[in-house]
């Protein structure tokens, strides 16, 4: 058996949100999302049948503690190297959109290929918004500047402006906006894959615990089957943008949990 069979997967949360451009509130995500995981109300299995109770490979981490705004790539950053020079993959839990970029500074000295599948609503391509380049609205700005990844793909995009196009062709960034939905054909990636899923890139008819609701977005189902059918080894991803404070009924809290799920049981099943 070789080193990358033994991975382990974990969950880490990432309570903060100070770089939230419209409203606060996704920093209290991933205890809520922890809390339906544990209630009771699913059980542990993912629809690729992964056991996540059952597997002594899938572990929480607990929280990162963002002390200000102006540590958090560093401390988020530190806190993934040491992880991810454990041979423990993540799950991590925003927390806003600015999570992304230290999260994929420390994934990029780990892996020398990799692609970035970001499905969100927006492109979050603004070089600086409202005077903030770390802003939730720019942090695949700063990833495509760094050159964190090999290939960015972006899907459910339905809120572009003439500054974001100009930064989706500077960068050479492929946006599959939700005017051309269904794709026509697969995606088909040839390295492995890291996840960057804003719930807000789901229709607010499923997901209404978003600060930026943008009808017209993807189903439930099609981000699952999304996720499932990735066909190369999934090796990190975050869930972000759920905003605890502008749900209903749970509604959000629930699917974001069994998006948790699916991506963790997806992961388990690679090898690299």
């Amino acid at each position: 058996m070789t080193k990358s069979d033994l991975f382990k997967v974990a969950l880490l949360g990432v309570p903060f949100d100070d770089n939230s451009s419209f409203e606060r509130g996704p920093a209290l995500a991933p205890n809520v999302i922890r809390n339906v995981l544990s209630n009771g109300s699913l059980n542990g299995s993912t629809e690729l049948g992964v056991d996540l109770r059952a597997s002594e490979r899938w572990l929480d981490v607990g929280d990162i503690n963002v002390a200000t705004s102006e540590n958090f790539i560093v401390a988020i950053e530190q806190r993934c190297d040491q992880l991810l020079s454990n041979n423990t993959r993540l799950v991590t839990l925003g927390g806003d959109h600015s999570i992304s970029y230290p999260v994929l500074k420390s994934y990029r000295k780990h892996f020398d290929q990799l692609t970035i599948l970001h499905i969100d609503a927006h492109s979050d391509l603004y070089d600086s918004f409202k005077g903030n380049r770390y802003s939730n609205a720019c942090p695949f700005a700063r990833v495509m500047e760094d050159g964190l990844c090999e290939r960015l793909v972006q899907v459910g995009i339905r809120t572009l402006n003439l500054h974001q196009e100009q930064q989706i062709a500077k960068f050479s960034v492929e946006s599959l906006e939700m005017r051309h939905w269904p794709l026509s054909q697969p995606l088909v990636f040839e390295h492995p894959v890291y996840l960057s899923l804003d719930i807000d890139g789901i229709d607010p008819a499923f997901a209404p615990g978003v600060s930026h609701r943008e009808p017209g977005g993807l189903t439930t189902r099609e981000v699952i089957n999304m996720i499932h059918q990735i066909n190369m080894p999934l090796v990190g991803a975050d869930v972000v943008e759920f905003n605890p404070n502008k749900d209903i009924d749970n509604m959000t809290s629930q699917l974001a949990a069994k998006l948790v799920k699916e991506i963790a049981g997806k992961m388990l099943l690679g090898a690299i």
